[in-house]
């Protein structure tokens, strides 16, 4: 089904009353003015009555095979009735399946994966295992990064705004802007513990790594014995048209982290590291109750099963050209430039993005914002491409309306 125009009633309507209960959430952002009730593929429909296309403004880049994949509801149907939840330490077979799958995914030197339950549990799992194995406590990130929102993840997260408040419990981070190389050398010093980095930055605005630059870091990493962390929460999981976005560089870290869309919807981190980095890590110097849930590894062994048997990586690579192309192709006098890989897409304004993306949600096209003018687009590879027609439709009037 193709989505994106409301079918009555209007996003920039007055809100809808909230539903019982949903005012006692404890929220960093106000909520959405429309309520969902479920969702399909890119698809969501709301109580009222309204259909919305999700292109990343709902999921944050999570329904990577689409809400509800029908082989992810039924793995996590069948695996209900079996078993929901043991710790990690309790060996499964459903387990078992999800990381030998998603070890064939992942380069050779990535010998363990520490399961957790979102992107910055993994974060932090990497950050304190090349701690671990350093002796150091310092760490390296590059300006416009975000890593998360736990401790050490916010320390190498770049946004003041965002660590400001908790500064005084945040590890020490020194900062480097995205691929100057003659920078990266001078931060990196024998007290660096580990610097991370994003292949394709997400919350930054969506900018790329130079090839060079991620080589430079391995190499940095490697003289100061530093370890290197590839952070592809956002960027991995194939939406750049490889399972990791670093992958075309040729560059292997220490570590490399996932989340979001890697349990088809339900929550998940992963931490794979060297044998070197796994060897660091202590009795007891790590641990989650939920992370390795059977449950969340069924669905994950179901959403990378969907991810290559429906060749959904190459796709990304089509139709995030298909999108990039045509974005360009607006040619409008507020977009300083369309960037991205596969279908992570950021469209660069001239101007602050609240506007368009107001006016995207009246027309039912829910985008992100990235950066500070830059309107991010992280909808599921398995979005049809006359939805993504719609889109750049709908963000050629929204241009127009900002302009006036």
């Amino acid at each position: 089904m193709s989505a994106g125009r409301l079918t009555p009633g209007s996003a920039r309507e007055a809100a809808p009353a909230l539903p019982v209960g949903e005012e006692r959430s404890l929220r960093a952002f106000p909520p959405k003015p429309f309520t969902v009730e479920r969702a399909e593929n890119a698809t969501l429909w709301t109580t009222d009555g309204r259909t919305l296309l999700d292109l990343g403004g709902a999921s944050q880049g999570v329904a990577v095979v689409g809400h509800n994949h029908p082989a992810v509801v039924a793995a996590v149907r069948a695996q209900a009735q079996r078993l929901l939840h043991v710790a990690q330490t309790v060996p499964t077979p459903t387990r078992g399946a999800f990381l030998a799958q998603l070890h064939d995914l992942l380069p050779a030197p990535m010998a363990r994966t520490f399961l957790a339950n979102s992107g910055t549990e993994a974060n932090e799992c990497a950050l304190k295992l090349a701690a671990a194995a350093t002796g150091r406590g310092r760490f390296v990130a590059a300006v416009g990064s975000f890593h998360g929102r736990t401790t050490a993840s916010l320390a190498a997260t770049h946004r003041p705004a965002f660590r400001a408040p908790f500064a005084a419990i945040l590890p020490q981070t020194d900062f480097t802007p995205l691929d100057d190389i003659g920078a990266l050398q001078t931060a990196v010093t024998r007290d660096t513990a580990a610097v991370i980095l994003e292949p394709v930055q997400g919350e930054g605005g969506i900018r790329p790594a130079s090839p060079g630059f991620l080589r430079a870091a391995r190499e940095v990493c490697d003289d100061t014995g530093a370890r290197l962390v590839f952070d592809e929460v956002q960027s991995g999981m194939g939406r750049t048209g490889t399972f990791l976005a670093s992958a075309p560089s040729g560059v292997v870290p220490d570590a490399v982290t996932l989340g979001k869309g890697l349990a088809g919807g339900l929550p998940v981190g992963a931490c794979a590291v060297t044998d070197d980095l796994a060897a660091a890590l202590p009795p007891g110097g790590h641990g989650s109750t939920y992370g390795g849930s059977p449950l969340v590894c069924a669905a994950g062994e179901a959403a990378l099963s969907v991810l290559v048997g429906e060749g959904l990586m190459p796709r990304a690579e089509r139709l995030g050209e298909r999108l990039r192309g045509a974005l360009s192709s607006l040619g409008h006098p507020l977009v300083r430039g369309v960037r991205g890989a596969g279908l992570m897409v950021g469209l660069d304004l001239r101007v602050r993005p609240a506007p368009v993306l107001a006016t995207l949600a009246g027309q039912g096209f829910l985008a992100l914002t990235a950066g500070t003018t830059e309107v991010r687009f992280l909808p599921p590879l398995t979005i049809e491409a006359a939805d993504l027609d719609a889109t750049v439709a709908a963000v050629g009037e929204a241009l127009g309306a900002a302009h006036g």
